[in-house]
C-alpha cells in the first residue's frame, strides 16, 4: 500500500468537507490526514488529504471526487516532488529539574517552547510526519499530557501545478 497526498480544490461552501469525507467512508477508503483552508482563489478552499492505496484505488478516489458538484480540481501531489509539513503542539510534563533535558530535545528538532507552566511545557514542532513521530517518541518518557497535530499540508515543488 502506497501513501498518497491528494490536493482537492473545492468551492468554499457549507457541507463540502462532510461530502468529501463521507465519500471516502462510503467507499471504504481511509483518510490518514485531512487539512482544509482557503486557497489562493477567492471562494475556493484547498483540502490536502493523505490516504493509502494502490494506483487503481487512487484513480477510483479521483473519479469519485470529480462526481461531487463542489469539487473543482483533484491533483495527486505525491506523484511529483513536493513539500509536505505538519504542525504539532505537545504538552509534556516538565518539572524544573527535567527541563534542561527536554529543552535539549526541543533544540535538536529545531522546535520551540511556546508555553511554560509550573509543571509542564508546550512544544511546537513543524516538519514531516516522521520528524513529529520521532519527537513524540523521545518526549513520551517524560509524560505527554496532551498532543494535537494539524495533519499534513503540501505543495508541489517549483513551478509545476
Amino acid at each position: 500500500m502506497t501513501k498518497h497526498t491528494i490536493s482537492v480544490l473545492v468551492n468554499n461552501q457549507p457541507g463540502v468537507l462532510q461530502r468529501v469525507s463521507g465519500l471516502f467512508g462510503r467507499r471504504g477508503f481511509n483518510i490518514e490526514s485531512i487539512t482544509v483552508g482557503e486557497s489562493e482563489e477567492i471562494g475556493l478552499s484547498r483540502m490536502v488529504i493523505v490516504t493509502t492505496g494502490d494506483d487503481s484505488t487512487l484513480e477510483q478516489i479521483s473519479k469519485q471526487l470529480y462526481k461531487l458538484v463542489d469539487v473543482i480540481k483533484v491533483v495527486d501531489l505525491s506523484s511529483n516532488p513536493m513539500v509536505a509539513r505538519e504542525l504539532a503542539l505537545i504538552k509534556v510534563s516538565a518539572e524544573p529539574i527535567m527541563r534542561p533535558e527536554i529543552l535539549g530535545i526541543v533544540e535538536t528538532f529545531r522546535a520551540a517552547v511556546v508555553d511554560i507552566g509550573p509543571a509542564s511545557l508546550i512544544v511546537q514542532v513543524v516538519g514531516d510526519s516522521e520528524k513529529i513521530d520521532a519527537m513524540v517518541e523521545l518526549l513520551r518518557p517524560y509524560g505527554i499530557r496532551e498532543l494535537s497535530r494539524t495533519g499534513v499540508t503540501a505543495m508541489v515543488r517549483g513551478s509545476v501545478k
